[in-house]
């Protein structure tokens, strides 16, 4: 699909993390619960931090996913551990959480 190197799994894996990121955001996980799934995702030896693109870029991407509907990019969020939903969330959000899973990617590696 051209986005590099990485298998569908590690891919998977990047993207529970940004979804954890984004869900706190939203409030619907706490900081402990975010970091449980990310340090879930590391012990399972999956990469924890995206690919070093731009947001736009990012975004560009996220708009050929399958979760997309009429144009717009609809995002996993969990209300609590367990029960996800999917939903719209502004552009804004989306980067603030790209940003935060880049972060913890790197505090992870350090």
């Amino acid at each position: 699909m051209g986005y590099g190197q990485w298998l569908h799994g590690e891919a998977v894996g990047t993207g529970m993390i940004l979804a954890s990121h984004l869900s706190m955001l939203l409030g619907g996980l706490d900081a402990a619960q975010c970091h449980r799934i990310c340090e879930l995702v590391r012990r399972a030896g999956l990469p924890t931090s995206p690919p070093d693109w731009s947001a736009d870029e990012f975004l560009r991407l996220m708009a050929h996913d399958k979760k997309t509907a009429s144009g717009k990019i609809r995002y996993v969020v969990l209300r609590n551990m367990g029960h996800a939903e999917l939903q719209h969330v502004a552009d804004a959000l989306v980067i603030e959480a790209i940003r935060k899973t880049v972060a913890s990617g790197a505090e992870s590696r350090a």
